[in-house]
């Protein structure tokens, strides 16, 4: 169940949360021993999810979601919604690593391509000495080897799994496969793997203060101009349920 107070953005419940707020909450789920599945949704998933009735409850069913782009935050203030800030999948990587680090808890990183992952858990481990690294696995797998992957990551006993295997694959793999493998804290961290093990760069400090990474990252890969798409579409479906109120 979710706790506290929430956005209704297309449908999607996002938790009014800062970070500091969702890092604490999800201590408590690890305290607690309580399953829980995290979701840091963007414009792009929260507009999918509107016509995904699957998609959408699997969002409403989890932990905590949070906003992770700057388009779900102005969703939620145009609908009235006081969301405080962006709490993004690969920031939320660093903190919870960082308190990893400091608490003992074993994170497994799964996803990306081949190597992909053990290189972003040998720069996590330079940045946050002490981090107990259960163990990683690449996210080319086949429908048929995912018993035996399952087995293995269960077998390791994370703590915290981050699931780097893209929007919204990622939330059904940890939505179908979570209880099987009995891990307190399951985040879904899209494509954070290759910035972390170095393969990309993030945009510069002042540009993500600018809120417009999303700008850096379209001119640094112009592939995603199809992804990007789908912003004025979801502005539009917001102002929509926002003049619908009225």
């Amino acid at each position: 169940m979710k706790t506290g107070l929430r956005a209704n953005i297309l449908g999607c419940q996002v938790d009014i949360l800062t970070m500091q707020e969702t890092v604490q909450q999800i201590e408590n789920y690890i305290d607690q021993k309580q399953p829980a599945h995290i979701i840091t949704l963007n414009a792009e998933i929260a507009y999918q999810a509107r016509d995904n009735k699957d998609l959408r409850d699997i969002i409403n069913s989890a932990g905590l979601v949070t906003a992770d782009g700057i388009g779900t935050v102005w969703g939620a203030r145009q609908l009235g919604w006081p969301v405080p800030e962006r709490v993004t999948g690969i920031d939320l990587l660093y903190v919870l690593c960082r308190r990893a680090a400091e608490c003992g808890w074993p994170v497994y990183l799964l996803g990306a391509a081949p190597g992909v992952a053990e290189a972003a858990a040998e720069n996590l481990c330079k940045t946050y000495p002490g981090l107990p690294i259960a163990g990683t696995h690449h996210g080319y797998f086949k429908e048929e080897e995912i018993p035996e992957l399952v087995g293995q990551i269960k077998n390791c006993r994370p703590v915290i799994l981050l699931a780097a295997l893209g929007a919204p694959k990622q939330e059904y793999f940890i939505k179908r496969y979570q209880k099987e493998l009995e891990i307190p804290v399951c985040i879904g961290v899209g494509g954070s793997f290759d910035v972390v093990a170095g393969l990309k760069k993030r945009a510069p400090e002042l540009i993500i203060k600018l809120n417009l990474e999303w700008l850096y990252r379209l001119l640094a890969e112009p592939s995603r101009i199809k992804r990007q798409l789908v912003l004025p579409k979801f502005a539009l479906a917001v102002l929509g349920q926002k003049f619908s109120k009225k």
